[in-house]
């Protein structure tokens, strides 16, 4: 099992980062937040979890051990698999998910991409006693920016992150906004903008 990847950052893409560990480039599959934080030829280290299947090795990349335990412990809940996982924890912060289910904000976790109602009233059931309390202050990643688009502020970090200024960062997103709607996945929209981004 891999805890952790400790390196330099040799890329980082929209769902991706590379990080080089002696020579050898490990990809990790992290949130835009994460991957805010990660800058290209500088150290990093990232949680990890490797996730086995019959055709495929994934590996994920976390901030901390906290978003990697929640993680994992989101995975045990029926029909929440490494991709609605990872989801989970890209509009919401490890406290944020413990707060949520803690007191059954429902509307909460439909914003997640891949969560309907019911998803999230299992995700109540099956996670009330297994999160825990808020450790910290919560940071919802989920708030919503001033122009109604969930995506917005994680794509702009994300744009950031990946060493674009504040000013390209808000003119891709300007140049992409009225392609989606307020609730698209972050991901998707992160891609349109950095293809604005190569054309310009």
């Amino acid at each position: 099992m891999i805890s952790y990847v400790r390196g330099s950052v040799a890329a980082v893409g929209a769902g991706s980062a590379v990080i080089d560990v002696g020579g050898i480039g490990f990809e990790l599959q992290c949130s835009s937040s994460t991957l805010a934080e990660l800058r290209v030829g500088h150290a990093a280290t990232l949680s990890a979890a490797l996730i086995v299947r019959a055709d495929s090795l994934t590996l994920f990349g976390f901030a901390d051990d906290d978003e990697r335990s929640t993680f994992d412990i989101l995975q045990s809940v029926t029909g929440v698999g490494p991709r609605v996982a990872q989801a989970l924890l890209a509009v919401h912060r490890p406290d944020a998910l413990r707060r949520a289910v803690a007191s059954e904000d429902v509307a909460a976790l439909i914003r997640v991409p891949g969560i309907g109602r019911k998803g999230a009233q299992r995700l109540v059931l099956e996670l009330k006693d297994r999160l825990g309390a808020p450790v910290g202050s919560v940071v919802d990643l989920a708030s919503a920016p001033s122009s109604g688009n969930r995506w917005e502020g994680q794509v702009h970090a994300g744009l950031v992150g990946l060493g674009w200024s504040t000013r390209e960062a808000d003119a891709a997103i300007s140049a992409v906004a009225t392609q989606f709607e307020p609730d698209t996945d972050v991901a998707t929209v992160l891609r349109a903008a950095l293809r604005s981004l190569d054309r310009a």
